[in-house]
């Protein structure tokens, strides 16, 4: 099931992590079982002083785009409510800069209770910028 749309992705305007990203405004390229492409903005106030993403809010787009592409594995929304992000390794290839970058996360494991979730940074030219993968536990 392929989508392309415009609305928000995973959370709603009102979440903390989320609003800091602007997860509202990007947009869906690609969403499927276990994985989930977006096309993102780059917020000013996320920027180092050299214009480009601050390190550390990598992390934050890697926890909201892992989560949705392993909640994507659940056919029945009451089955996977909650999850807690257990590991996280980032790879850093090139700087995030510009106006917009690419976000693509898929599930590479389904380990019942714990999920391996890859996510990848590209730029508009598909060149990698960050490489993270994440151990997501499923919880009711």
């Amino acid at each position: 099931m392929v989508a392309l749309r415009d609305k928000p992705v995973f959370l709603q305007p009102g979440h903390n992590a989320g609003d800091l990203v602007e997860a509202h405004k990007w947009k869906v390229l690609r969403e499927e079982r276990g994985i989930v492409e977006v096309d993102a903005h780059l917020p000013k106030h996320l920027l180092n002083p050299r214009d480009q993403l601050f390190g550390g809010f990598h992390g934050t787009y890697v926890d909201i785009m892992s989560i949705y592409a392993a909640r994507s594995m659940s056919n029945d929304a009451d089955t996977f409510s909650w999850s807690t992000t257990i590991n996280m390794r980032i790879d850093y290839f090139a700087p995030v800069e510009g106006d917009r970058f690419f976000l693509m996360s898929e599930v590479v494991r389904n380990g019942g209770s714990t999920l391996l979730v890859s996510t990848t940074f590209t730029d508009s030219e598909g060149c990698k910028l960050a490489y993270a993968i994440t151990t997501i536990k499923k919880e009711k």
